[in-house]
C-alpha cells in the first residue's frame, strides 16, 4: 500500500534557519531513502506502508526530543 503522510512541527519559527525539530525529521526520512517535501509549514512525504509508518513512529520520536511541543500528522492512501 502506498501512503502520503503530511506533518508539522511546532513551535513555529519565522525567519532565519528551520529549528531542529523540523530539520532532524527531515533527515530522518531522506535516509530512509523516502520522497519528501520539505516547506516552511510542514513536510510531505510519500511511500509503501512497510517503510513510511515505522519511519513516522521515528518522526514522532526525534520531533518531539529535539525541541517540539506539538506535531500534527495526517495520513492518506493513495494508491486507491
Amino acid at each position: 500500500m502506498l501512503l502520503r503522510a503530511e506533518f508539522t512541527t511546532e513551535p513555529f519559527h519565522g525567519e532565519g534557519d528551520p529549528p531542529p525539530h523540523a530539520t532532524e525529521t527531515l533527515a530522518l526520512l531522506e535516509n530512509s531513502g523516502l520522497t519528501c517535501e520539505f516547506g516552511p509549514l510542514g513536510t510531505m512525504v510519500e511511500g509503501p506502508e512497510a517503510v513510511l509508518l515505522p519511519a513516522l513512529q521515528q518522526v514522532l520520536d526525534i520531533a518531539l526530543h529535539h525541541g517540539a511541543s506539538r506535531v500534527t500528522l495526517q495520513v492518506e492512501r493513495v494508491d486507491e
